[in-house]
């Protein structure tokens, strides 16, 4: 998983503007933090002179446009954190690189050093606020921290990587790039599982590997520890289901027995503990390596991504939920063109017999004085048209049983059918998207999990019977 954050970098009073810009280069491409270098790239820019270039283009859009602006934002900063032991620095350089080329759409230079001082490897991205071509901004839109963290969690699950998904001790998902970040919990939680994976024999083992991390134990009725930061110690059993000291015993207990935690039979997607985000994710993971592109390609794994993106989102974890609501979705869409089609129908009824009822009394006159005629061919010929409108009128209110309605009620008829079709219709579109959204999604999943296949089979079994 890694969590997000979008940082405005502003020139500062008192310094120079390439003092602003080396210094958060220079943190960002420290040797001791970056391996020496090793782990830094970067977009349409030299590492080494970065903040010169960075410069100089500010100075060509000066020149270009004749704006300037004291106290202008100078660069953004990407940080992108991933989880402690599930990536290598090479590979979070290259996810950072893809998050940033992807973010910027490769309209703004751009350097990547992943740091491994800390337990979890991240990286800083810093990009230039000048387009390469000199003539505009980086536009910081509204909900711009939202998009690059759905943008992370899409390129992770593309590569096979996990995203932070809501847990059952999370009264409401949170977003991982909320600027406060993950708590001291969420980084305990993630502490026991890396001392988990380690296979301890007994309790006092695993607590050792906490230690390692960096966590103090306390002993007592109930243990506890406390980690860097911290000002009070955390007691396990506050942590929730699965991080209990006794849930921790029990798969302790499961290791030492020689049970492999992991090479626990997944579950089918109809039961009710398949978690969407988290099942696939791991079916996901098992595509990397050389055959994986194939594999992706088959089974269009980046709309899968977008899919589960949105399931999060959204608080879908079970493929009976999704089932649920494609199909209601798909009725509901149903209920809305039957409904549309209703209102347009009764709108162009209203409007016929509101013009018949006009055209009856504009011509009420005329036909009068053709009766008083005695039916003259002559005053035939001479009001063909009201009398033939008078005609038609009259026929089709012999079509209407009971008393007609005034024009004045039809009005008032038609204008609220017309705000229910107008409302109708905006729902519509609303449907018709999230639809779409749905079914090709249970699409590309039941493609992934082979799903379209057994119901396939089963069906012929049923046939066959």
């Amino acid at each position: 998983m890694a969590a997000t954050r979008l940082i405005a970098l502003h020139h500062t009073k008192g310094r120079t503007l390439h003092k602003c810009i080396s210094e958060r280069t220079d943190y960002a491409m420290n040797p001791d933090k970056t391996g020496d270098g090793t782990y830094v790239t970067s977009y349409a820019c030299d590492p080494k002179t970065a903040s010169e270039e960075f410069l100089l283009s500010k100075r060509d859009y000066e020149q270009i446009t004749g704006r300037k602006r004291k106290d202008d934002v100078i660069a953004y900063q990407i940080r992108q954190s991933f989880r402690p032991g599930e990536i290598t620095p090479e590979e979070a350089n290259r996810i950072g690189y893809e998050t940033a080329m992807r973010f910027t759409k490769g309209n703004h230079a751009f350097i990547v050093a992943t740091h491994t001082d800390k337990a979890h490897v991240h990286n800083h991205v810093i990009f230039n606020s000048t387009t390469l071509d000199c003539q505009k901004k980086f536009r910081d839109f509204l909900g711009s921290g939202m998009a690059l963290g759905r943008l992370s969690n899409i390129i992770c699950l593309e590569n096979g990587y996990s995203v932070i998904a809501p847990k059952p001790y999370h009264s409401k998902t949170t977003y991982i790039h909320e600027d406060r970040g993950p708590s001291f919990r969420d980084k305990l939680r993630d502490a026991i599982d890396i001392a988990l994976s380690k296979k301890p024999k007994t309790f006092d083992d695993f607590l050792k590997e906490l230690t390692l991390q960096g966590y103090e134990i306390k002993r007592g009725k109930h243990t506890s520890v406390r980690g860097k930061g911290q000002q009070r110690f955390i007691r396990f059993r506050s942590l929730g289901k699965g991080y209990t000291q006794a849930d921790i015993l029990k798969k302790i207990e499961g290791v030492s027995k020689g049970a492999d935690l992991k090479s626990e039979k997944k579950p089918d997607y109809r039961d009710d503990n398949f978690d969407l985000l988290l099942n696939l994710q791991d079916i996901i993971a098992k595509g990397k390596g050389p055959g994986y592109e194939t594999w992706a390609k088959k089974f269009n794994v980046k709309n899968v991504m977008k899919a589960l993106i949105f399931f999060q989102e959204q608080g879908l974890r079970s493929y009976a939920e999704l089932e649920k609501r494609a199909g209601d979705t798909a009725e509901r869409f149903d209920k809305l063109s039957s409904d549309i089609k209703g209102y347009e129908k009764r709108l162009k009824e209203i409007s016929e017999l509101r013009g018949n009822i006009i055209s009856y009394s504009k011509t009420k006159q005329i036909y009068t004085q053709y009766r008083q005629s005695g039916y003259s061919k002559k005053f035939f010929a001479e009001h063909k048209d009201e009398i033939m409108a008078h005609k038609a009128a009259k026929d089709s209110f012999n079509k209407i049983s009971g008393k007609l309605p005034p024009v004045k009620e039809l009005n008032a008829e038609y204008e609220d059918v017309l705000a229910k079709k107008k409302a109708a219709y905006a729902e519509y579109k609303q449907v018709k998207k999230e639809m779409q959204l749905y079914q090709v999604a249970k699409y590309d999943i039941d493609k992934i999990l082979g799903i379209d296949g057994q119901q396939k089979e089963t069906k012929h079994q049923e046939q066959t019977r």
